[in-house]
């Protein structure tokens, strides 16, 4: 064969490649919308939608997802939980979930609108709970002024030593984003859902039922991929930055941390920011792993009630 037949047979071939990878990708997220549709309401912030679930009565107390996540998460069981006592207020964080992307990906951007949105809300001041990564946004908003108090769980809040996961390494160039992120959102099996799952919960288990309710269908959406991407491969830098800045932060902090979390390790960061921090008060969870918001949620809403008696 020659080398322009080659050629034309290896262009065919990506072709074919890249009809089928956009196929199956837009038929699994036209599923994953349709079984997972929006069970709050919107408010839109400089333009762009932001969805939450808004309950109960009392105490204003906004709750802020992790990464590759949305506010399902919470409303699993502890948004009804915490609804007894507070008026809660659980947003899909820009980007994820059914919250509109907006251009700018920051812990900064991301907090500006999410802060604009429980004003508009009727909560300016409210007490802000962040989970993993959103313990950073929620450390950014109070770097901005406004919360009464924070509470952030298995929070990523210092810099790290080393480097990300392989995927996220990958997708940190535009070959990366262009070619493995329609590969994951149209390919990736259950199983592999299943077992990461699992590894963010270890050593705890995952609670019945929490897997068919989480909607990761939703995290493998391309869009949503590439955004959680972007905000992961940011977060060091951006931990970098913010750290100087945590001296000027005076409101009450409750930190809640396992011992054996493996995600964000107790020792790098809730440990050194509660040595750090005198307003800071740092609750230790021996055995517990990254998500003890469902595997402890009684430790963690009894950080809440001392973040709002403080």
């Amino acid at each position: 064969m020659t080398l322009p037949k080659l050629a034309a047979s290896a262009l065919l071939i990506l072709v074919v490649i890249a009809a089928v990878t956009h196929w199956r990708a837009s038929a699994r997220e036209a599923t994953a919308n349709a079984e997972f549709p929006p069970d709050g309401q919107f408010v839109t912030i400089e333009g762009h939608r932001i969805h939450y679930v808004m309950r109960g009565s009392g105490p204003d107390l906004v709750l802020i997802h992790g990464a590759s996540g949305s506010l399902r998460d919470f409303t699993f069981a502890l948004v009804d939980r915490l609804a007894q006592d507070y008026r809660v207020i659980a947003f899909d964080r820009p980007g994820l979930g059914h919250s509109d992307p907006i251009p700018d990906t920051s812990l900064a951007a991301q907090a500006r609108v999410l802060k604009a949105a429980a004003a508009a809300l009727g909560a300016p001041r409210p007490i802000v709970l962040g989970q993993s990564y959103g313990g950073a946004v929620a450390l950014a908003w109070a770097l901005s002024g406004g919360p009464q108090a924070l509470v952030l769980v298995s929070a990523p809040s210092l810099p790290w030593p080393g480097a990300l996961d392989i995927w996220y390494r990958a997708t940190a160039s535009l070959p990366g984003q262009t070619v493995l992120i329609p590969l994951a959102s149209a390919f990736v099996p259950q199983s592999y859902v299943t077992n990461a799952v699992n590894a963010v919960f270890t050593p705890d288990p995952v609670p019945s039922g929490y897997d068919a309710w989480l909607g990761t269908e939703l995290t493998l959406r391309r869009a949503s991929l590439a955004t959680n991407a972007a905000q992961v491969n940011a977060l060091r830098d951006e931990l970098v930055a913010m750290e100087q800045r945590y001296a000027s932060l005076t409101l009450p902090i409750e930190l809640i941390h396992g011992t054996e979390d493996t995600i964000v390790p107790l020792a790098i960061h809730s440990g050194p920011l509660a040595a750090r921090l005198r307003n800071a008060h740092l609750t230790t969870i021996s055995g517990a792993g990254h998500m003890p918001h469902h595997v402890r949620a009684d430790m963690v809403i009894a950080a809440i009630a001392r973040a709002a008696l403080r």
